[in-house]
C-alpha cells in the first residue's frame, strides 16, 4: 500500500483523540495507518469483487439455477450464523493485526485454489461451493477483528468517518470489479479474475505490515474466560441502542441484500444479457452505494429516524423496481438502492460501534455481522427458489416487501419500547417526521 505524503511525520496517537484531524469527508486518511489499511483494503476489495461476480456467473453457467446462486451466497455466510459469535470472541481476546494478518493470506490463498481448480478446467459446482465455505469460515474471525480494528487505527473521534470510508473504499471497489470481472470472462475466462483476486491480498498484508504499531491506539485485550460468550449476548440484549438496529440489519440482510441472485436472474433470464450487463447492473448499484457511503462520511451522527427511514425507503424501492418495464429503467433504479441501502447499513454500524463498550465491541459487532450476512443461509436458498419458481420479479419483490415490513414494524416498536413516539409537522410547507421523547411531546402540546 501507499502511504502518502508526509507518512514520516505522522502524529503520535495521542494526537488522534482530538479534533486535530479535522472534519470533511477524507478526515481519516490523515491518519497514516488507517491510509495503510485503506490503500491495501480497496485492492483487495477489488479482487473480492471481481471474484464475486465470476464466481455467480460461474455457477449460473454450470448449473443454469439461480437456486444455486443462492446456495453458493448462503454457504459462504453459513459459518457466520453457526459460529460467529466466536469469532467475536477471538477478536476480543487476541491482538487483531496479527489476526488479520493470518485471515487476510488465508482469503488470498483460498482464491489461488479456485483459480487453479478453473483454469485447469477442472472445477464442478461442488468446488465452488467448498471455497465458498471455507472462505466464510475465515470471514468468522476475519469480519469483527477488521471492525473492531478500525477504532485501533484512527481513535474514537475519527471514528464514525473512518467507517464511512471503509463502506466507500468497498463501493469503489465494487465500481471496477465487475466491470474487469465482465471483461476478463467475456475475453481470457473466469480463472483469471480468480487469479487475480488471490493475488489482490498482497496489499493489505503489506499495509498491515507496514503500520507503525506504536501509532495504534490500545487495545482492551480480555483474557480466556467462561462465560464470554454468554456475556456479549447479555450485553446486548439490555440496551435498546443496540438491540434495535441490530434486529433491523438482520432482516434487511437476509431479505433484501440478495442481489447475486436477482441480478443474475434480471441479466439472464428477464433481459436476455450476459455477463456484460450483469457487471453493468453491478457497477450502477455499486455507484449508489458510493454515493451513499460518501454522504455517510460527512454526516457527524446518525439518528434513529434515519435508519427506520432510509430502511423503509429501502424495501419500497425494491418492490418498485422489480416491476421495472424495461432494462434501461431498471438499471437506473438500481443507483438510489444502492444509496439508500448502504445509507441504512452506515447509520446501523455506527451507531452500534459507537455505543458499545471498547472491551465489548469484538463480539458486539460479531453480534451485527451475524445477524447481518448470517441470515443470507436462510434468506438466499429461500430467494432463489422463489426466483426460479415464480420469476426474478417477484423474488425481488418479496425481499423488498420484506425489508419495508421489517423496517414499519421496528419503527412502531422503537415507539413503544424506547420511550419515543413518531411527529408529523409542517416545515418550510413540506411534511417531516422524526422521533421525539415522549416527555417532549407530552411538553409540546
Amino acid at each position: 500500500m501507499s502511504t502518502g505524503s508526509g507518512a514520516d511525520s505522522a502524529p503520535a496517537p495521542k494526537s488522534t483523540h482530538d479534533s486535530s484531524t479535522g472534519g470533511g469527508t477524507f478526515s481519516s486518511l490523515k491518519i497514516r495507518n488507517y491510509r495503510l489499511f485503506a490503500t491495501g483494503a480497496v485492492v483487495s476489495n477489488t479482487g473480492t469483487w471481481m471474484s464475486r461476480v465470476t464466481q455467480d456467473w460461474l455457477v449460473l453457467s454450470l448449473t443454469g439455477s439461480s437456486a444455486a446462486v443462492g446456495i453458493t451466497t448462503a454457504l459462504q455466510f453459513l459459518p457466520m450464523l453457526l459460529f460467529g459469535l466466536y469469532g467475536g470472541v477471538i477478536a476480543d481476546r487476541y491482538p487483531k493485526r496479527q489476526l488479520l494478518l493470518f485471515t487476510q493470506a488465508a482469503m488470498g490463498l483460498l482464491g489461488l485454489a479456485l483459480a487453479v481448480l478453473t483454469l485447469s478446467g477442472q472445477v464442478h459446482v461442488w468446488h465452488v461451493y467448498l471455497i465458498a465455505f471455507l472462505l466464510g469460515m475465515v470471514t468468522v474471525v476475519d469480519n469483527p477483528t477488521r471492525q473492531a480494528f478500525v477504532s485501533e487505527m484512527v481513535g474514537p473521534d475519527q471514528l464514525r468517518n473512518a467507517v464511512s470510508l471503509n463502506s466507500a473504499n468497498f463501493q469503489s471497489a465494487r465500481l471496477v470489479g465487475p466491470a474487469v470481472a465482465g471483461v476478463l470472462i467475456t475475453t481470457v475466462g473466469s480463472g483469471w479474475a480468480f487469479m487475480l483476486n488471490g493475488l489482490s491480498f498482497l496489499a493489505p498484508l503489506l499495509g498491515l505490515l507496514l503500520m507503525r504499531q506504536s501509532e495504534l491506539h490500545k487495545s482492551v485485550s480480555v483474557p480466556r474466560a467462561k462465560g464470554q460468550l454468554r456475556e456479549g449476548l447479555r450485553y446486548v440484549r439490555g440496551r435498546p441502542e443496540l438491540i434495535w438496529p441490530i434486529v433491523l440489519v438482520g432482516f434487511i440482510g437476509t431479505f433484501g441484500f440478495n442481489f447475486p441472485i436477482w441480478l443474475t436472474a434480471f441479466a439472464h433470464h428477464v433481459y436476455d444479457g450476459g455477463a456484460g450487463l450483469y457487471a453493468v447492473f453491478n457497477i450502477l448499484l455499486a455507484a449508489g452505494s458510493l454515493a451513499g457511503a460518501l454522504l455517510a462520511a460527512r454526516r457527524r451522527s446518525s439518528r434513529l429516524r434515519l435508519l427506520i427511514l432510509t430502511a423503509m425507503g429501502f424495501g419500497l424501492l425494491e418492490v418498485a423496481v422489480s416491476f421495472s418495464p424495461s432494462v434501461w429503467l431498471f438499471a437506473l433504479l438500481l443507483v438510489p438502492i444502492g444509496m439508500i441501502g448502504l445509507t441504512t447499513n452506515i447509520s446501523a454500524n455506527t451507531s452500534v460501534q459507537m455505543a458499545a463498550d471498547p472491551k465489548m465491541r469484538g463480539r458486539v459487532m460479531s453480534i451485527y455481522m451475524m445477524v447481518f450476512v448470517g441470515g443470507t443461509p436462510v434468506g438466499g436458498p429461500l430467494l432463489g427458489w422463489i426466483t426460479d419458481t415464480y420469476g426474478a420479479r417477484i423474488g425481488f419483490a418479496a425481499g423488498g416487501a420484506v425489508s419495508l415490513l421489517a423496517a414499519g414494524a421496528i419503527g412502531l416498536i422503537l415507539t413503544r419500547v424506547v420511550g419515543v413516539r413518531l411527529r408529523l409537522d409542517l416545515r418550510g410547507g413540506r411534511p417531516h417526521m422524526e422521533f421525539v421523547p415522549k416527555e417532549q411531546l407530552a411538553a409540546a402540546v
